[in-house]
């Protein structure tokens, strides 16, 4: 979006500390509100900040509720999300106020992939411990039986939510020899299943599954998705992976699952209330924790930032932004 000295440009807040490319753009089109010292926003600083701005440009740690959205000054106009997901907007309360809500779909696939793949061979091949191990100065030489893990050739790839980003786990775990199994809200067709074994049920799917990896998004009907029953028809010694958002996971149940052994082990890159994740999983030695870092390479943390100005500057020049949910 261009701009002339005389034309006034539209105030934009930042809420977090973005990457340098990305504020550095933020700033030449707009008038920008940066936050230098990423300081967390609580509802009310994020209201009072807003004052005057025309768009928001804000990050998964805002709580965008009703009662935020509704307490918004009446300049916004448009709120981009600097993520795939939009749970923590409230998208119903930014429609009946007239606020255009986006995000940044398809940019952030493969490094989140990667990470999927991380935890699925740090899980399985027991990293943590191992690591650990080596840090403390507990190792004391290689020994036959020290750390044995699970083997992926071979296993059976259980995919909740084939999306780009299942596909791109699918893939990855292809060349490990796995085979794929899925479930999702509809087939998906055969070139791009690669083979994959479709399950309509995903009671089924989990029947035939050795690592489990979730990639649905975060809604009313996949809250606690994964919780005791559904773990108990997984097979014995099954692992467990989460990169798509804390809530699908009831973690009470997974944590019992780990320390009985039913699941081998876990992967997970998020939470249900993270920061502040449940206290069970620190003292589990068969955990693979992350904090939330799916997408943290430069790469992609530029590409999201820079989506997200792509529609920002789009719905200030008046026309349809491109990646709109709201």
């Amino acid at each position: 979006m261009q701009t002339s000295d005389s034309q006034a440009r539209p105030v934009l807040l930042v809420t977090r500390r973005l990457p340098e490319a990305v504020e550095a753009r933020a700033a030449r089109t707009y008038d920008a509100r940066l936050n230098p010292d990423d300081a967390p926003q609580t509802a009310p600083s994020l209201v009072e900040r807003a004052s005057g701005a025309a768009g928001i440009l804000c990050c998964p740690a805002e709580k965008l509720t009703a009662d935020v959205i509704g307490a918004l000054p009446d300049s916004v106009r448009i709120l981009a999300t600097f993520s795939v997901g939009t749970d923590h907007i409230d998208l119903g309360a930014a429609r009946a106020r007239g606020i255009v809500v986006t995000n940044t779909p398809g940019v952030l696939t493969d490094a989140t992939a990667d990470t999927a793949l991380l935890l699925i061979l740090g899980a399985a091949r027991r990293a943590s411990e191992g690591e650990s191990l080596v840090r403390t100065g507990g190792w004391t030489g290689w020994t036959p039986t020290q750390l044995m893990g699970t083997h992926l050739g071979g296993k059976r790839l259980g995919v909740f939510g084939m999306g780009r980003i299942g596909q791109a786990v699918a893939r990855r775990a292809r060349a490990f020899g796995m085979s794929v199994h899925y479930s999702n809200r509809s087939r998906l067709p055969a070139e791009l299943e690669e083979g994959a074994v479709f399950h309509a049920d995903p009671e089924a799917m989990l029947a035939a599954t050795d690592v489990l990896t979730l990639h649905c998004p975060a809604t009313p009907q996949t809250h606690h998705w994964l919780n005791a029953a559904r773990i108990a028809r997984l097979p014995r010694g099954a692992v467990v992976v989460n990169t798509a958002r804390g809530s699908v996971v009831d973690d009470e149940a997974l944590i019992a699952a780990l320390k009985d052994g039913h699941v081998a082990a876990a992967g997970l890159d998020v939470f249900e209330n993270e920061p502040n994740l449940h206290p069970g999983y620190r003292g589990l030695p068969n955990t693979f924790l992350l904090p939330h870092l799916g997408s943290a390479t430069v790469e992609t943390r530029n590409a999201m930032g820079f989506k997200a100005l792509d529609n920002l500057d789009a719905f200030f020049a008046g026309q349809e932004p491109p990646d709109r949910v709201a």
